[in-house]
């Protein structure tokens, strides 16, 4: 793992702290999930949602896919999407780009694709917009993760999922091309690294 990811992680186990208990009791029904996909010998499928696939499940998808390396969970599968494709946004690609992680462009055009590279000996996260049934993504057995109060609205029904949470947050869009844009975004992301992190943590 990159030394400066490594070091992010580290501060990030030290801040459980940060997280209510209420929002706890919400995220350990995911390590419920988690360990029983475990116990039963599965693998753990974990799609984070949010309306245009372009910041907050970007962030769920990748912290997830970090966390569960770092903790040493095996057989855990990330993806994201959203109720409509745009594009994986310019500002969470920085947010990534400010921690560490190397954000390689696999392919062009109005929606890339992006390998987010953590650790040179693990296969990276890959990741461009998209609708939450896309071919990619687990069409079945797997937990859908609502990471936006929208997307948790406009999804009233999503086939195949096992578990269906809303863990909400705020959306850093609303802060881009103002003085605080950089400071948001890193700090959306850190605090759904955090929450994703004390779920691992747990299993």
């Amino acid at each position: 793992m990159f030394e400066s990811i490594q070091k992010y992680c580290q501060e990030l186990t030290r801040e459980f702290e940060m997280i209510s208990m209420e929002r706890k009791l919400l995220l350990d029904k995911i390590v419920s999930y988690i360990q029983s996909k475990r116990t039963e010998g599965r693998p753990v499928n974990l799609v984070y949602i949010c309306t245009h696939n372009s910041r907050r499940s970007h962030f769920g998808q990748v912290w997830a896919h970090v966390a569960s390396s770092f903790f040493g969970i095996k057989d855990v599968f990330t993806f994201s999407g959203g109720t409509e494709a745009t594009a994986f946004n310019q500002n969470a690609i920085d947010a990534f780009t400010r921690i560490g992680f190397e954000m390689k462009k696999i392919t062009e055009g109005v929606n890339p694709t992006y390998a987010v590279v953590f650790d040179t000996s693990i296969p990276p996260a890959i990741c461009f917009s998209k609708e939450y049934d896309h071919p990619q993504n687990p069409q079945s057995a797997f937990a859908a993760i609502m990471t936006c109060s929208d997307a948790e609205e406009n999804c009233p029904f999503i086939p195949g999922v096992e578990l269906r949470i809303g863990t909400t947050y705020e959306d850093p869009k609303a802060f881009d091309n103002t003085p605080f844009q950089n400071e948001k975004y890193d700090e959306r992301c850190r605090q759904i690294a955090r929450e994703t992190f004390y779920v691992f943590s747990r299993v």
